[in-house]
């Protein structure tokens, strides 16, 4: 309903008890046999009545409603014995007043009260002194109460029913609103997220072809470089500079296989075939044959299949600590160990090389693409290393199984 109609509604409601009075005063008037002192007195009390509502009908305290409706009474008795036009017709803004002003028991009373003067005026005045009378008298008045009380109780439902409804509309109109915003919001993080999304997955692809293109490309191209400066050294002995040719030669198709792998986010050739612990000692295998420092492989627990994430990490990781022994530690001995325990994958990699004091130069990208792999499947990665003292690399990763 609009906010015009409810104002209309009110004004409607509020004009009842002054039409209520004035078809009483007209109906006494115009059909009671009042003498000309009780029109007079009529007329008078009537006008009474309507400045007592106007002045006094807008109760804003408890106090102020008691007062109107003690007087509303007196005023419905006073005409209501002057003919009974009142008691029928204006009594009922009595009604209406002391349950609407009234808390609590002082409803019933006014109710009560309203009804006394009501049905005095039916009566003509008190009853006679005559038990039968006064019953009928008091039997009336308790009706009249009984049934003004229920339909008042009815309506204070209804109404009440009728504001919960109202509040639940208005919820549901804010919650509405509330869904509209929120959809609103949604749409603008969901196009915020995907733009993050794309974003993030561009900057991992970008680490991810820079870890494999330096696990590969660049891994390669040092060892090309080296067997070349080894071939050059050597190139009084032909024998050895064939070896070291050759040696350049595989690297450098084993290095654009990988490449090409890598590309396509394909797994490493060794974990084709092979599972961890086979293709970690053909790892070993290799480097030691190309570098021609004794290299040890060794499993300790139960081997058993892992996710490719996990063995392709630890490999990666294997051949990132041989490249680097062989880039830097001047090693006599290697030892690569891979331990499989309950929760966790182990790979040790230790040299007997020069070593180096860990965090002093902030390590190349091959430590940094080391430690990015491991922490990725929220494993650890720890260097230990002191000049003269040999260095030990260890990566644990959770041994997450195959889906």
């Amino acid at each position: 309903m609009s906010d015009t109609a409810h104002t209309r509604v009110n004004a409607g409601l509020a004009a009842i008890p002054y039409v209520l009075l004035v078809v009483s005063a007209g109906l006494a008037l115009l059909t009671g046999d009042l003498t000309p002192g009780q029109r007079i007195a009529a007329v008078v009390l009537s006008v009474l009545a309507a400045g007592w509502m106007v002045a006094l009908r807008p109760a804003r305290t408890a106090r102020r409603a008691a007062v109107y409706v003690a007087g509303l009474v007196a005023l419905i008795a006073a005409l209501g014995l002057l003919s009974t036009w009142f008691a029928g017709f204006f009594a009922f803004i009595g009604y209406l007043d002391s349950w609407r002003l009234l808390s609590g028991r002082w409803r019933i009373a006014g109710v009560t009260a309203t009804a006394a003067a009501a049905v005095t005026g039916y009566f003509g005045g008190l009853p006679d002194p005559d038990p039968a009378v006064i019953s009928s008298y008091v039997l009336v008045i308790v009706a009249i109460v009984v049934m003004v009380v229920l339909f008042s109780l009815f309506g204070d439902m209804i109404n009440e029913q009728s504001v919960r409804r109202q509040q639940m509309v208005d919820q549901l109109a804010a919650t509405n609103a509330k869904l509209e915003e929120t959809m609103r919001e949604n749409a603008g993080l969901q196009a915020q997220l995907l733009l993050q999304a794309r974003e993030a997955g561009v900057t991992d692809e970008r680490r991810r072809l820079a870890r494999e293109i330096h696990d590969t490309l660049a891994q390669g191209l040092a060892g090309i470089i080296t067997q070349v400066q080894a071939a050059a050294k050597a190139k009084d002995d032909p024998e050895t500079w064939q070896r070291h040719l050759d040696n350049a030669a595989q690297l450098a198709r084993d290095g654009l296989a990988e490449a090409r792998r890598s590309v396509h986010a394909v797994g490493p050739a060794e974990l084709e075939t092979a599972r961890l612990p086979e293709a970690l000692s053909e790892v070993v295998r290799r480097w030691e044959g190309l570098h021609g420092v004794p290299a040890a492989f060794a499993t300790t627990g139960t081997a058993r299949p892992l996710h490719p994430e996990v063995e392709v990490t630890l490999l990666r990781v294997c051949q990132e600590a041989l490249a680097n022994v062989a880039k830097h530690a001047r090693a006599s001995r290697v030892g690569v160990t891979v331990s499989y325990m309950d929760d966790v994958v182990t790979l040790d990699v230790r040299d007997d090389g020069a070593g180096f004091v860990p965090g002093a130069h902030g390590g190349g990208f091959g430590m940094t693409s080391m430690r990015q792999r491991v922490t990725r499947l929220a494993g650890s990665l720890e260097v230990e290393s002191e000049p003269g003292g040999g260095t030990a690399v260890s990566a644990s990763v959770p041994a997450m199984e195959p889906r």
